[in-house]
């Protein structure tokens, strides 16, 4: 008599994920419903994809990912230069790194592929080979500002022909299938009206228009035979003033009869402006989550091939709903598996509250790429593991005294090293400066960073103490091994001349400093608290004016999220003068005479209102930790030498001293969430 064993109720929620269904497409079966897309990472190294760019994605194939695709944009011809960080898949040598790339993933159960694609008029002149750029018609792009050449048939017949050399390098180098990128790329900009003005068997009728891109798949299917998978990342609305949705549908069934096509991944809009690309083609924070999934359900109704799907699909509710509905058959969680790329190891053994979210800040995007702005392992696979290991010694007694990011992060991966970790905070709440951000009208999802690492702590057994502003009794009569200082900073105006006259951003955004009917805002910094003050103040109708250092709103930022920033101005009314540097503030009878310098023309300029506020960052708020130091082991020294090597710091300057004593964030010196994050993780997972 044969036993039955009945199904645990994880084995059976398995089972039934939508997420956790395999899919078939051709001889390649993918193991789940989730994928990764094709970016341009920022890791490659003379064009090719190297250990550091194979171990990003290796990471998220340990995960548990069903497919990885990389190589965004990568180039087929000698005039599609690199100016992003793209891959070179137009010359032989790339093919034994995508067969080590292709083995590695494999190694895993994983498939990867590839996007190649000829930038056309996105390319720039001055790049790589200095060679004129090609399109269709000699139309410039914004964005990237070169006037290309008109192709003639002959460049048309050679980049057909390296589209096709190109898909059998990638073939030879063990991958799975490669996607070509439509869009606003060559492929894309042929198929256009707004930049196709041919008027040969090229252009004209949308017939004529998609002749280029499907020479293309008929020679890469010609290279690379039946078993090798070719998509199509294509664009399925151009918005407003580009390709409609019908005419993306109507296009997309011509590619689809022809046999040639195994998938599409579908996009939205344009990428030929900085607000295109922020707003429609790879959105952010300051848009909704999944935004173009409703339009990209309705374009996968339409075609009999798989379609799969990237744009801000953060998180796991979201990604199942869209494979449940059928509006997608794979969902690309990109930037969610940037933040984590164990994401989908975490849904399968039921762990999905353990996910550490996107938030969706564009950090990964920027000149930071690929590194995610509270995932410091994210790009540094190399030498700073995404798995932190038990600590050899562990128990130790660790006392993190602030609980903004840095502060968190502290705490989290030293109670992952099994130590005992007291957290000790002064407000009611954790976040640090973080609950000042998330009040900006888009913004908001950066309390994910902190809810996130509030979980943890709890799940780890961390002690949180709120409303104590720790003095060194406090933290001494925890008898600690180790203190580690996050008290963040303070705004930094006392080097103005007339200080008593200024509010700080912080007091401006918090609410705890009124505003002036008429105010100015003097951004030092290029970061968010200047736009975001200015935009608090417009919002309840004062007369704002935003004066800058820099050349440009928002300069330190990412371009995603300065582009929402200057759109917010422009929207609100508020004028900006750049190129000024804050030099004094004193009174005019009841209001404030501040003067700028313009830093181009060495010329004094004086502005009359009733407030200026002042964004200059901070300095160390560390009273506490010049306190700590006399009785420190190291005298309050971090060796970066140790710390960048991972090891444990040596504790030799002060041999009488009872704890170890570091501190971290800005309570170091003034910068970002991610750098804070960094200096935590980079030191506490060698306690």
């Amino acid at each position: 008599m044969t036993e039955t064993v009945s199904e645990t109720p994880r084995a059976a929620a398995r089972r039934a994920d939508p997420l956790l269904q395999p899919l078939a497409i051709r001889h390649v079966t993918l193991r789940n419903r989730i994928m990764s897309t094709s970016h341009a990472c920022g890791l490659e190294e003379g064009g090719m994809p190297t250990e550091r760019y194979q171990l990003y994605h290796e990471e998220k194939a340990k995960g548990g990912l069903a497919l990885t695709m990389f190589g965004g944009s990568s180039n087929v011809a000698p005039d599609s230069p690199n100016i992003f960080r793209q891959l070179n898949v137009g010359v032989d040598a790339v093919i034994p790194w995508l067969q080590q790339f292709s083995a590695r993933i494999h190694g895993h159960g994983a498939a990867i592929m590839c996007q190649i694609t000829h930038l056309g008029r996105r390319g720039e002149p001055y790049a790589t080979n200095w060679l004129p750029t090609i399109a269709p018609s000699p139309i410039r792009e914004t964005l990237h500002r070169s006037f290309p050449k008109e192709m003639d048939e002959h460049d048309i017949a050679r980049v057909v022909k390296a589209y096709g050399a190109a898909a059998k390098r990638c073939q030879e180098g063990g991958l799975d299938g490669i996607e070509t990128l439509a869009g606003g790329h060559l492929i894309g900009q042929f198929l256009s009206p707004r930049t196709n003005r041919r008027t040969d068997r090229f252009g004209g009728s949308l017939e004529n228009r998609c002749r280029f891109g499907l020479m293309v798949f008929e020679e890469m299917r010609r290279r690379v035979g039946d078993r090798f998978l070719l998509g199509l990342r294509y664009v399925v609305d151009e918005g407003p003033t580009g390709l409609g949705f019908d005419d993306c549908v109507a296009i997309a069934k011509v590619f689809e009869r022809t046999g040639h096509l195994d998938f599409f991944n579908a996009i939205y809009g344009r990428m030929d402006t900085e607000l295109a690309l922020a707003v429609d083609n790879m959105p952010g924070m300051a848009s909704p989550i999944a935004p173009w999934l409703k339009p990209v359900g309705a374009f996968k109704r339409e075609m009999k091939l798989p379609v799969f799907h990237a744009a801000r699909v953060s998180d796991v509710a979201t990604a199942r709903h869209a494979i449940a509905e059928g509006m997608l058959d794979m969902v690309a969680m990109t930037r969610a598996q940037i933040a984590d790329p164990h994401l989908v190891a975490k849904i399968v053994a039921g762990r999905e509250a353990e996910i550490r979210p996107c938030v969706g800040a564009t950090h990964c995007q920027s000149q930071y790429r690929p590194h995610c702005l509270h995932n410091p392992s994210t790009g540094r696979e190399t030498t700073l593991p995404h798995a932190i290991e038990r600590a050899r010694t562990p128990g130790r007694k660790v006392v993190v005294v602030g609980g903004g990011p840095a502060g968190l992060e502290a705490a989290r991966v030293s109670a992952l090293r099994g130590h005992v970790v007291v957290l000790l905070e002064a407000a009611d709440r954790l976040g640090g400066q973080l609950t000042m951000a998330t009040r900006a009208s888009w913004r908001r999802d950066l309390v994910g960073i902190v809810d996130w690492r509030r979980a943890e702590l709890e799940r780890l057994g961390v002690t949180v103490r709120l409303n104590v502003f720790a003095e060194p009794t406090d933290v001494l009569a925890e008898n600690p091994d180790v203190v580690i200082v996050a008290t963040g900073g303070t705004p930094d105006l006392e080097w103005i001349e007339g200080a008593e006259h200024v509010t700080s951003a912080w007091d401006a955004i918090t609410g705890a400093v009124p505003f002036g009917a008429e105010v100015i805002v003097y951004d030092g910094t290029g970061r968010h608290p200047a736009p975001q003050a200015a935009e608090a103040a417009a919002r309840q109708g004062r007369q704002v004016s935003y004066v800058s250092i820099d050349n440009q709103m928002a300069q330190e930022l990412t371009y995603a999220e300065r582009i929402i920033w200057k759109k917010r101005a422009y929207e609100l009314g508020v004028p900006m003068l750049q190129d000024h540097q804050l030099e004094k503030v004193e009174r005019n009878g009841n209001r404030l005479r501040v003067t700028f310098r313009c830093l181009a023309s060495d010329t004094a300029v004086e502005r009359v209102a009733d407030q200026l506020i002042v964004e200059h960052g901070t300095v160390p708020a560390d009273p506490l930790y010049q306190a700590l130091r006399d009785g420190s082991s190291n005298a309050g020294v971090t060796d970066i030498d140790a710390l960048l090597a991972l090891q444990a710091q040596p504790r030799a300057h002060n041999p009488g001293g009872h704890y170890e004593l570091h501190r971290v964030g800005d309570a170091v010196a003034s910068r970002n969430v991610h750098a804070a994050i960094l200096d935590s993780m980079r030191l506490c997972r060698a306690l």
